[in-house]
């Protein structure tokens, strides 16, 4: 549970949920999953669920078996996890937006520039041995290269909390086209997949081209729940930010 600026505890997936609800010129929001007690909880706050195979590994290979479930017919799929519920409607409204302009793209991602905070609060996650957010490295075109859970590219510097940094915060969102969702669940994990544990990299592994859409925090403070220890961090977020 997490508790708003009001004082009021709402489930992560139903703040998930709300954080997806928000987003303009999306057709349908439904809820995947795999559990009868998500799926309870959900149908409780009046979300429409898709249920689907225990057998997914990830949320890409659930989301292309729900899109299947509901006829396979969408331009884009979009999947906002459930442990996102900072996410700001601006970053999926861009992704779209990109991913239509990019006929080359298979996939697209959002990325924030980390300021001297946010970098930081990586970097600590990683000295204490937790594993906090994704980083990204693109090239001009904005292709990925590689996605990280350790902190990409090095930087020997130090820097400011409000100062821009090199590093790039992959915000955990992703826009498909459908045959690129359809054909994810084909192929087989591969080895960087498998030791980074980060399911966007089958992508790149297969030739995908993947689109890092640069977005901006316009003064929003954005995290995503990764550890038990994150709970009070986007609970503080949330009052500073004022959201119930």
């Amino acid at each position: 549970m997490l508790k708003g600026a009001d004082g009021v505890s709402k489930s992560l997936i139903e703040r998930s949920w709300d954080a997806a609800q928000s987003v303009s010129g999306v057709d349908r929001v439904v809820v995947a999953t795999d559990d009868s007690r998500i799926q309870e909880a959900a149908e409780e706050f009046g979300a429409e669920v898709v249920m689907t195979s225990s057998e997914c590994a990830n949320g890409t290979e659930r989301c292309a078996e729900a899109h299947s479930a509901l006829g396979g017919l969408y331009e884009i799929v979009v999947n906002l996890q459930g442990d996102a519920p900072l996410t700001p409607d601006w970053f999926v409204e861009d992704l779209v937006n990109d991913l239509r302009q990019n006929a080359n793209a298979d996939v697209a991602t959002p990325v924030l520039r980390c300021d001297g905070a946010a970098l930081n609060g990586f970097l600590e996650d990683r000295a204490h041995g937790r594993v906090g957010g994704t980083t990204a490295v693109f090239g001009s075109s904005r292709q990925a290269l590689y996605f990280s859970k350790e902190v990409i590219p090095f930087t020997s510097n130090t820097y400011d909390d409000s100062e821009a940094t090199p590093v790039f915060h992959h915000v955990g969102v992703y826009a498909y086209r459908p045959n690129a969702l359809a054909a994810y669940s084909s192929w087989p994990s591969g080895p960087l997949e498998t030791l980074e544990g980060l399911e966007q990299l089958r992508f790149l592994e297969n030739g995908k081209q993947v689109l890092c859409t640069i977005v901006e925090a316009n003064g929003r403070k954005f995290w995503e729940l990764n550890n038990p220890e994150d709970v009070p961090r986007l609970e503080e977020m949330m009052q500073e930010m004022g959201m119930r």
